[in-house]
Formats: structure tokens, sequence, C-alpha cells
């Protein structure tokens, strides 16, 4: 699923670096349906580019179902003997923790409802009623599926659909990361869809990458920002509604892609949109989405037992007017 923050480069070029043993570098290119763009230090020359691409043709091989063969998509077909690589595994265990954590309000199966509503990479349903909810809801649940001893998928009904939009494409940019990281690379800042990891820091200016926040009202080809923030060694993801939605042609009724797995509707929660930081951007991804579904109340009680998850949050209260609330480490990162 593509979010919808954007990130403000805080350097253009390489102009008189303090540490000139160390150049900048900036990558920009396609990757899991969407462009990226690299900007890192380093002493050393490597081919960047074929590593990036081996990188993503590895997640993409693993957890897209967009790929027919993938082995998420085999999985989805119902073949129980793959044997899943160490991606899927991340990603299946952090999901599940997740999960566990948001009381069900994140949740990959809802790959099924996805589809239906015309969101994920099959024909919607011709309608959607209340018959046609209960029929589909039975393939949704986390605790319908295990991760056997022997890496393969056991799944209650052959028609559960994993989806984990909401969090392989914040794991690829990890994934990214740890790419550079094993060429000797400090200092880097990865925005890929909008999602961001950062290392180390802006070597020219000697202080942590500078990022922005896009505001809800924003227009697709004019972008506007309502804040700019300092990151350091941390991922930063967020997911609205404002853009991704879907009008039936037939009902006329609105469905937004953040789905409640445990009702099943598609239906706007009062949270309009959700940035997270996070130590990985694979968790800021996930708990993005996973505050859309839960609603302003929830999210709040989930973030006070949440150690190193910050957020900032915009909703719309009791009398139909737009706020923000914004968790105190976030809200330290804020440039004024």
């Amino acid at each position: 699923m593509i979010k919808n923050l954007f990130f403000i480069l805080s350097t253009v070029l390489f102009i008189g670096c303090e540490d000139t043993s160390e150049k900048l570098n900036v990558l920009q290119g396609n990757a899991f349906g969407t462009t990226y763009s690299i900007q890192y230090y380093s002493q050393n020359d490597f081919d960047a580019e074929k590593g990036i691409d081996s990188v993503v043709y590895a997640v993409n091989k693993s957890v897209s179902t967009y790929m027919p063969n993938s082995d998420i998509s085999k999985i989805n077909q119902g073949d129980s003997t793959i044997v899943v690589d160490s991606i899927f595994s991340d990603v299946f265990l952090l999901s599940e923790k997740i999960h566990k954590q948001s009381q069900g309000y994140f949740d990959p199966t809802i790959g099924v409802l996805r589809n239906a509503y015309g969101f994920g990479d099959t024909q919607p349903v011709k309608k959607m009623d209340s018959l046609t909810l209960d029929s589909l809801m039975q393939f949704v649940g986390f605790s319908k599926v295990t991760l056997t001893q022997k890496g393969t998928i056991q799944k209650q009904f052959p028609e559960i659909y994993f989806d984990f939009n909401a969090v392989a494409k914040g794991y690829g940019i990890d994934c990214l990361g740890r790419y550079l990281e094993s060429q000797g690379v400090t200092h880097y800042l990865i925005e890929l869809g909008g999602e961001l990891l950062s290392k180390g820091q802006n070597i020219e200016k000697q202080k942590p990458w500078v990022v922005g926040i896009e505001a809800v009202d924003s227009e697709l080809e004019n972008r506007s920002y309502t804040h700019t923030v300092a990151l350091q060694n941390e991922g930063m993801a967020s997911s609205g509604n404002y853009r991704k939605f879907r009008i039936d042609s037939l009902t006329g009724k609105k469905y937004v892609h953040t789905l409640n797995p445990l009702t099943g509707e598609a239906e706007e929660s009062d949270v309009t949109s959700a940035t997270v930081i996070s130590a990985t951007c694979a968790e800021a991804d996930a708990y993005a989405t996973t505050f859309m579904a839960m609603g302003l109340e929830k999210s709040k009680t989930l973030l006070s037992e949440l150690k190193q998850v910050e957020a900032y949050l915009t909703y719309i209260d009791t009398n139909h007017q737009p706020q923000v609330f914004v968790t105190e480490g976030f809200q330290k990162r804020i440039l004024e």
C-alpha cells in the first residue's frame, strides 16, 4: 500500500563536506510499484544500483502479491508446500506481534476483503452487502494461520489471502538500509513511496536528516507540508485515506483502503492520517495502518504502552473539526 508521506531533501548537491573522504551519492529509480530516492555518503565505490535491484527482487519474490510466481502468491493460491524464506518469516512474525498488541486491528489476512472492496489485485465484488461480508469474514483472522517449524504456512481455510502491503514496503526499505550498511555506509536517507529510513546524519550540515509531514489537504500535483522533522537512526511512515478511496458506481457509497479487520468494514475511523516514527521502517509502516483502523482513543492507549514508537495523528473531533494529537517524543523531533 502506497503511503502518503513525502520527504524534503535536506541536501541537493555535495558541496565542501568537512570529511572529504565521504562523498554524497544520490540514486533514484523505481521499486515496489513506486519511486525511490536514496542519499548516502560513502568512502568506497560499489555498484549500489545492482545491489538495490537485487534486494528489491528478493523482497518481491517473497511477499509481493503482484508477482504471480512469488511465494506469497503461491501460498494465496493454496500451495501449502512452500518453505518460506527469512523475508517472509520476518514479516509474518512482526505482523503477528503487532496483531496481538493491537488486539486484532492489524491483520494481514484481510486480503480477501481488500480484493472484494477493490483495493487489491483482483476485481471487486459486484455488491458488498451483509451476506457477502459475512461469507468473507470467515477467511479473515491471523489466528487462523500458522508458520510451522518446517517453515511452511498452514491455513485454516485455503481461501485465506495474505496481504502484507501494510508492512512489506517498510520492511523492504529496512533491507535496503542493511544492504548499504553491508557496504560500509553509515550515513544515509532512503525515501521510497513516501516512507523513510535514516541512518547517521547529513554530514554536510552536521545535523540529522530533515524530512516533511505532508498536509492532509495537500494536492497531488502541488504538495504542501505541515512540519519538518529531524530523523536520525529511525524510520518514518504515514497512512491516510484522503486520497486512497473508492466510490461505488451503483450505490455511491465511499470505501476507504484502511479496513477494520474486526468488522470487515471499509469505513473511516476518526483518525484521518497517521505518521509514525519507530526504530524500523517496517514497524512505522505497520503501526501507521494500525492507528488508522483503531481510531484515536485506542491508538492513544496503545501508544502509551509502546516504547520507541512516536506518532502524529490527525483526527476529526466530536464537533467535526480537524484536530492533531502528537506524542511527546514526536513533538521533540519537530523543527520550528
